[in-house]
Protein backbone atom coordinates (compact mmCIF):
# COMPACT_ATOMS: atom_id res chain seq x y z
CA UNK A 1 0.00 0.00 0.00
CA UNK A 2 2.87 2.33 0.86
CA UNK A 3 4.59 1.56 -2.44
CA UNK A 4 1.41 2.38 -4.41
CA UNK A 5 1.03 5.70 -2.57
CA UNK A 6 4.68 6.59 -3.23
CA UNK A 7 4.33 5.79 -6.92
CA UNK A 8 1.21 7.96 -7.15
CA UNK A 9 3.02 10.82 -5.44
CA UNK A 10 5.92 10.54 -7.88
CA UNK A 11 3.56 10.60 -10.86
CA UNK A 12 1.96 13.82 -9.64
CA UNK A 13 5.24 15.46 -8.58
CA UNK A 14 5.93 17.18 -11.97
CA UNK A 15 2.39 18.57 -11.97
CA UNK A 16 2.79 19.88 -8.42
CA UNK A 17 6.15 21.44 -9.25
CA UNK A 18 4.69 23.13 -12.32
CA UNK A 19 1.74 24.41 -10.29
CA UNK A 20 4.02 25.90 -7.63
CA UNK A 21 6.43 27.36 -10.20
CA UNK A 22 3.76 29.04 -12.31
CA UNK A 23 1.89 30.16 -9.20
CA UNK A 24 4.98 31.98 -7.94
CA UNK A 25 5.65 33.49 -11.38
CA UNK A 26 2.06 34.71 -11.71
CA UNK A 27 2.13 36.19 -8.20
CA UNK A 28 5.42 38.03 -8.77
CA UNK A 29 4.25 39.19 -12.20
CA UNK A 30 1.05 40.59 -10.70
CA UNK A 31 3.01 42.48 -8.04
CA UNK A 32 5.25 44.00 -10.70
CA UNK A 33 2.32 44.95 -12.94
CA UNK A 34 0.10 46.22 -10.12
CA UNK A 35 1.27 49.87 -10.47
CA UNK A 36 0.37 49.73 -14.17
CA UNK A 37 -3.06 48.25 -13.40
CA UNK A 38 -3.57 50.90 -10.73
CA UNK A 39 -2.67 53.68 -13.16
CA UNK A 40 -5.16 52.40 -15.74
CA UNK A 41 -7.85 51.97 -13.10
CA UNK A 42 -7.11 55.38 -11.60
CA UNK A 43 -7.70 56.99 -14.99
CA UNK A 44 -11.38 55.95 -14.68
CA UNK A 45 -11.77 57.24 -11.11
CA UNK A 46 -12.41 60.69 -9.70
CA UNK A 47 -9.89 62.39 -7.45
CA UNK A 48 -11.66 61.40 -4.23
CA UNK A 49 -11.79 57.71 -5.10
CA UNK A 50 -8.11 57.67 -6.16
CA UNK A 51 -7.00 58.53 -2.63
CA UNK A 52 -9.80 56.66 -0.87
CA UNK A 53 -8.95 53.13 -2.05
CA UNK A 54 -5.74 51.28 -2.96
CA UNK A 55 -7.66 49.01 -5.33
CA UNK A 56 -7.31 49.47 -9.06
CA UNK A 57 -10.91 48.61 -10.04
CA UNK A 58 -13.05 51.80 -9.99
CA UNK A 59 -16.37 51.52 -8.17
CA UNK A 60 -17.95 54.26 -10.30
CA UNK A 61 -16.08 54.39 -13.63
CA UNK A 62 -16.00 57.77 -15.35
CA UNK A 63 -14.43 59.15 -18.52
CA UNK A 64 -13.96 62.64 -17.11
CA UNK A 65 -10.23 62.10 -16.76
CA UNK A 66 -9.89 61.45 -20.48
CA UNK A 67 -12.24 64.16 -21.73
CA UNK A 68 -10.92 66.93 -19.47
CA UNK A 69 -7.31 65.78 -19.62
CA UNK A 70 -7.34 65.81 -23.43
CA UNK A 71 -8.21 69.51 -23.39
CA UNK A 72 -5.31 70.23 -20.93
CA UNK A 73 -4.95 73.41 -18.90
CA UNK A 74 -3.23 75.25 -21.78
CA UNK A 75 -4.46 76.59 -25.10
CA UNK A 76 -3.30 73.38 -26.81
CA UNK A 77 -4.90 69.95 -26.68
CA UNK A 78 -3.03 66.80 -25.71
CA UNK A 79 -2.94 65.87 -29.40
CA UNK A 80 -0.49 68.73 -29.96
CA UNK A 81 1.92 67.30 -27.40
CA UNK A 82 1.57 63.80 -28.82
CA UNK A 83 2.37 65.12 -32.29
CA UNK A 84 5.37 67.01 -30.92
CA UNK A 85 6.60 63.80 -29.30
CA UNK A 86 6.38 61.96 -32.61
CA UNK A 87 8.32 64.78 -34.31
CA UNK A 88 11.15 63.97 -31.92
CA UNK A 89 10.85 60.20 -31.57
CA UNK A 90 10.45 59.12 -35.22
CA UNK A 91 13.54 60.94 -36.61
CA UNK A 92 15.50 59.88 -33.53
CA UNK A 93 14.64 56.20 -34.04
CA UNK A 94 15.39 56.29 -37.78
CA UNK A 95 18.74 58.04 -37.36
CA UNK A 96 19.71 55.76 -34.47
CA UNK A 97 19.01 52.60 -36.48
CA UNK A 98 20.83 53.80 -39.61
CA UNK A 99 23.94 55.10 -37.83
CA UNK A 100 24.18 52.16 -35.41
CA UNK A 101 23.94 49.58 -38.21
CA UNK A 102 26.58 51.32 -40.34
CA UNK A 103 29.05 51.72 -37.47
CA UNK A 104 28.45 48.19 -36.21
CA UNK A 105 29.01 46.79 -39.71
CA UNK A 106 32.31 48.63 -39.91
CA UNK A 107 33.51 47.25 -36.58
CA UNK A 108 32.28 43.70 -37.27
CA UNK A 109 33.44 43.23 -40.86
CA UNK A 110 36.34 45.59 -41.65
CA UNK A 111 39.93 45.56 -40.44
CA UNK A 112 39.98 49.26 -39.55
CA UNK A 113 43.35 50.60 -38.28
CA UNK A 114 43.03 51.07 -34.51
CA UNK A 115 39.73 49.18 -34.44
CA UNK A 116 40.28 47.80 -30.93
CA UNK A 117 41.09 51.23 -29.53
CA UNK A 118 38.10 52.82 -31.25
CA UNK A 119 35.83 50.04 -30.01
CA UNK A 120 37.15 50.51 -26.45
CA UNK A 121 36.43 54.24 -26.68
CA UNK A 122 32.94 53.48 -27.96
CA UNK A 123 32.29 51.16 -25.02
CA UNK A 124 33.66 53.78 -22.65
CA UNK A 125 30.90 56.15 -23.74
CA UNK A 126 28.35 53.64 -22.47
CA UNK A 127 29.80 54.03 -18.95
CA UNK A 128 30.06 57.82 -19.19
CA UNK A 129 27.26 59.60 -17.28
CA UNK A 130 25.30 61.69 -19.73
CA UNK A 131 24.91 64.44 -17.16
CA UNK A 132 28.57 65.45 -17.61
CA UNK A 133 27.85 66.25 -21.27
CA UNK A 134 24.87 68.52 -20.67
CA UNK A 135 26.75 71.81 -20.32
CA UNK A 136 29.16 71.42 -23.29
CA UNK A 137 26.34 70.13 -25.48
CA UNK A 138 24.11 73.04 -24.49
CA UNK A 139 26.86 75.55 -25.29
CA UNK A 140 27.56 73.88 -28.62
CA UNK A 141 23.90 73.79 -29.69
CA UNK A 142 23.48 77.40 -28.56
CA UNK A 143 26.28 78.40 -30.92
CA UNK A 144 24.54 76.47 -33.69
CA UNK A 145 21.33 78.40 -33.03
CA UNK A 146 19.43 75.19 -32.33
CA UNK A 147 17.89 76.13 -28.98
CA UNK A 148 14.09 75.87 -28.82
CA UNK A 149 14.12 73.50 -31.79
CA UNK A 150 13.98 69.71 -32.06
CA UNK A 151 17.38 69.46 -33.75
CA UNK A 152 19.46 68.88 -30.57
CA UNK A 153 17.13 66.03 -29.65
CA UNK A 154 17.71 63.86 -32.72
CA UNK A 155 20.58 65.17 -34.91
CA UNK A 156 23.29 63.69 -32.60
CA UNK A 157 21.81 60.24 -33.23
CA UNK A 158 23.07 60.45 -36.82
CA UNK A 159 26.59 59.94 -35.43
CA UNK A 160 25.95 56.67 -33.54
CA UNK A 161 26.23 58.23 -30.09
CA UNK A 162 24.43 55.30 -28.44
CA UNK A 163 27.25 52.82 -27.83
CA UNK A 164 24.91 50.24 -26.35
CA UNK A 165 22.99 49.89 -29.60
CA UNK A 166 26.17 49.61 -31.65
CA UNK A 167 27.44 46.91 -29.29
CA UNK A 168 24.15 45.01 -29.54
CA UNK A 169 24.26 44.94 -33.34
CA UNK A 170 27.97 44.06 -33.41
CA UNK A 171 27.34 41.03 -31.20
CA UNK A 172 24.52 39.96 -33.51
CA UNK A 173 26.65 40.38 -36.63
CA UNK A 174 29.55 38.41 -35.18
CA UNK A 175 27.25 35.42 -34.73
CA UNK A 176 26.47 35.34 -38.47
CA UNK A 177 28.52 33.40 -41.06
CA UNK A 178 30.20 35.50 -43.74
CA UNK A 179 29.56 33.02 -46.57
CA UNK A 180 26.61 34.90 -48.04
CA UNK A 181 28.46 38.21 -47.86
CA UNK A 182 31.50 36.74 -49.62
CA UNK A 183 29.24 35.25 -52.31
CA UNK A 184 27.58 38.64 -52.82
CA UNK A 185 31.00 40.29 -53.21
CA UNK A 186 31.94 37.66 -55.78
CA UNK A 187 28.76 38.55 -57.68
CA UNK A 188 29.83 42.18 -57.85
CA UNK A 189 28.11 43.78 -54.84
CA UNK A 190 29.88 46.61 -53.08
CA UNK A 191 29.98 46.99 -49.28
CA UNK A 192 26.86 49.13 -49.16
CA UNK A 193 24.88 46.64 -51.24
CA UNK A 194 26.07 43.77 -49.06
CA UNK A 195 24.94 45.64 -45.97
CA UNK A 196 21.52 46.63 -47.27
CA UNK A 197 20.64 43.53 -49.30
CA UNK A 198 22.32 40.72 -47.35
CA UNK A 199 23.12 41.76 -43.79
CA UNK A 200 20.17 43.96 -42.83
CA UNK A 201 17.45 41.37 -43.60
CA UNK A 202 19.35 38.82 -41.51
CA UNK A 203 19.88 41.13 -38.51
CA UNK A 204 16.30 42.43 -38.62
CA UNK A 205 15.57 41.19 -35.04
CA UNK A 206 18.49 43.24 -33.71
CA UNK A 207 17.39 46.29 -35.71
CA UNK A 208 13.85 46.02 -34.34
CA UNK A 209 15.24 45.68 -30.81
CA UNK A 210 17.24 48.89 -31.25
CA UNK A 211 14.22 50.71 -32.66
CA UNK A 212 12.00 49.55 -29.78
CA UNK A 213 14.50 50.52 -27.12
CA UNK A 214 15.04 53.96 -28.61
CA UNK A 215 11.32 54.52 -29.13
CA UNK A 216 10.45 53.71 -25.52
CA UNK A 217 13.36 55.67 -24.07
CA UNK A 218 12.60 58.70 -26.22
CA UNK A 219 8.91 58.66 -25.33
CA UNK A 220 9.85 58.88 -21.65
CA UNK A 221 12.67 61.41 -22.06
CA UNK A 222 12.13 64.42 -19.84
CA UNK A 223 15.51 66.05 -19.22
CA UNK A 224 16.64 66.74 -22.80
CA UNK A 225 13.42 68.48 -23.95
CA UNK A 226 13.38 70.42 -20.68
CA UNK A 227 16.87 71.79 -21.42
CA UNK A 228 16.47 72.68 -25.09
CA UNK A 229 12.77 73.59 -25.49
CA UNK A 230 11.27 76.78 -24.07
CA UNK A 231 8.07 77.19 -26.11
CA UNK A 232 4.99 75.46 -24.73
CA UNK A 233 3.67 74.71 -28.21
CA UNK A 234 6.78 72.57 -28.83
CA UNK A 235 6.59 70.55 -25.60
CA UNK A 236 6.47 66.72 -25.86
CA UNK A 237 4.22 64.56 -23.70
CA UNK A 238 6.68 64.26 -20.80
CA UNK A 239 6.84 68.02 -20.29
CA UNK A 240 3.11 68.45 -20.86
CA UNK A 241 2.32 65.95 -18.09
CA UNK A 242 4.70 67.69 -15.68
CA UNK A 243 3.17 71.03 -16.59
CA UNK A 244 -0.28 69.65 -15.71
CA UNK A 245 0.74 68.83 -12.14
CA UNK A 246 -0.26 71.75 -9.95
CA UNK A 247 1.78 72.48 -6.83
CA UNK A 248 -1.40 72.88 -4.81
CA UNK A 249 -4.05 70.36 -3.80
CA UNK A 250 -6.05 71.21 -6.93
CA UNK A 251 -4.16 68.71 -9.11
CA UNK A 252 -6.58 66.55 -11.11
CA UNK A 253 -4.75 63.27 -10.82
CA UNK A 254 -7.36 61.33 -12.77
CA UNK A 255 -6.65 63.56 -15.79
CA UNK A 256 -2.90 63.09 -15.42
CA UNK A 257 -3.30 59.31 -15.09
CA UNK A 258 -5.61 59.23 -18.11
CA UNK A 259 -3.14 61.14 -20.28
CA UNK A 260 -0.33 58.94 -18.97
CA UNK A 261 -2.25 55.89 -20.19
CA UNK A 262 -2.64 57.46 -23.63
CA UNK A 263 1.06 58.38 -23.70
CA UNK A 264 2.00 54.82 -22.72
CA UNK A 265 -0.23 53.18 -25.33
CA UNK A 266 2.07 53.63 -28.40
CA UNK A 267 5.02 51.97 -26.63
CA UNK A 268 2.90 49.06 -25.41
CA UNK A 269 1.29 48.50 -28.80
CA UNK A 270 4.62 48.65 -30.62
CA UNK A 271 6.23 46.29 -28.11
CA UNK A 272 3.52 43.62 -28.37
CA UNK A 273 3.44 43.85 -32.17
CA UNK A 274 7.21 43.33 -32.43
CA UNK A 275 7.65 41.21 -29.30
CA UNK A 276 8.90 38.15 -31.18
CA UNK A 277 11.68 40.05 -32.95
CA UNK A 278 12.53 42.02 -29.81
CA UNK A 279 13.14 38.92 -27.68
CA UNK A 280 15.07 37.21 -30.47
CA UNK A 281 17.28 40.24 -31.03
CA UNK A 282 18.12 40.78 -27.37
CA UNK A 283 18.80 37.12 -26.57
CA UNK A 284 20.88 36.54 -29.70
CA UNK A 285 23.03 39.56 -29.00
CA UNK A 286 23.49 38.45 -25.40
CA UNK A 287 24.56 34.84 -25.82
CA UNK A 288 26.51 34.92 -29.08
CA UNK A 289 29.74 36.70 -29.73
Amino acid sequence: MTTVSANGWRRHLPLINAFIRYGVLIGVGFLMLYPLFWMIGGAFKNNHEIFASPGFIPSHPTMDGFTKGWKTSTEYTFATYLLNTMKIVIPKVILTVISSVIVAYGFARFAIPGRKLLFALLMATVLLPKSVLLIPQYLMFREFGWLDTYLPLYIPQAFAVEGFFVFLIIQFMRSLPVDMEEAAVMDGCNSFQVLTLIVCPVILPAIISVALFQFMWSMNDFLQPLIYLSSVEKYPVALALKMSIDVTEATSWNEILAMSVIALAPSLILFFVAQKYFVEGVTSGAVKG
